[in-house]
């Protein structure tokens, strides 16, 4: 089909996650009706994930989670990729590169956290289940951060591109919420406030899942790349602007220029050669005077 593309990953990926929650959760709470493992602490009435986790559905603990993390880590290496070969808004610093690099190695330890937390269980492994569940959210945490990073220096250079803006404040409201929970968790497990901790535990993982899905806005835009074309808004360099003009395509010039920065935008629209200069459709054109100078062009087309 025509609009299936990598955008898929996250999808696959996201509904395998709250599939696995959903499973676990109607299990212990109509299966079992509200079970009392032996991994729960006395006074405990509510389960962690990893409660119901390490016994009969241990299986789809582990299953569910490989598979969250196999298409999600699919989802930043393909943004990666789609971004280096012009698919997507492509990267146009090298600390947007190093950022997106950062994210892609955090996601990798997330990867490892809830892979190996899962596979660990509480009832048998308690300590390393606890140092496999820090890996976790912690490395998706400054994953995220670090694409916030990328997208908002992105944003300034391709303004008219709302998925970039989107896809910012989504990952950086699920930053700053994930956060709060993450720290509410600590203080209530270490205060031995079980309960409220179980059920914080569960609200992180259901956000995780709205994080995941946030890269459908990322990656969608490949779609209108699928056959081997570029993305026409992108950066060009100012040879390609006067290539477009020469050609005669002033539309394609103008929305070279959109994305650039200020300066690169007036250095390219103020340019002191003898090529015409574009302006809007409503302005007339003047001719270039004798010494090779011409006459000023708003910025904002």
């Amino acid at each position: 089909m025509a609009f299936v593309s990598y955008w898929v990953f996250p999808i696959i990926s996201g509904l395998v996650w709250l599939g696995t929650l959903l499973g676990l959760f109607l299990h212990w709470y109509i299966d079992t009706h509200k079970r009392i493992y032996p991994s729960m602490q006395p006074g405990q009435t509510i389960a962690f994930i990893s409660d119901v986790g390490a016994f009969k559905l241990k299986p789809l603990f582990v299953t569910g989670s490989v598979i969250t993390t196999i298409f999600l880590d699919a989802s930043f290496i393909a943004d990666r990729l789609l971004r280096h070969n012009g698919r997507l808004q492509p990267n146009t610093s090298m600390v947007e590169k190093i950022m997106s690099g950062v994210s892609i190695l955090f996601a990798i330890i997330g990867t490892i956290g809830l892979t190996f937390l899962s596979g660990f269980d509480t009832n048998v492994h308690p300590k390393q289940h606890d140092i496999f569940l820090v890996l976790f959210i912690a490395g998706y945490l400054v994953s995220a951060l670090a694409l916030c990073w990328e997208f908002q220096r992105l944003g300034k250079k391709y303004r008219q591109h709302r998925n970039l803006r989107m896809s910012f404040w989504v990952k950086i409201i699920f930053v700053i919420v994930e956060l709060a929970l993450a720290i509410v968790f600590g203080v209530t497990r270490k205060t031995n406030q079980l309960n409220i901790a179980a059920i914080v535990e569960w609200v992180i993982a259901v956000v995780f899942s709205f994080y995941i899905f946030s890269f459908i806005i990322d990656l969608w835009p490949a779609v209108k790349t699928r056959h081997g074309g570029r993305y026409d808004l992108r950066p060009m360099s100012t040879r390609e602007v006067e290539e477009a003009i020469r050609r005669g395509s002033y539309a394609d010039a103008a929305a070279a220029a959109l994305p650039r920065s200020t300066q690169d935008s007036q250095r390219t629209l103020m340019n002191a050669g003898p090529h015409p200069t574009v302006i809007p459709t409503a302005a007339s054109a003047a001719p270039p005077t004798r010494n090779n100078k011409t006459r000023p062009v708003a910025d904002n087309f």
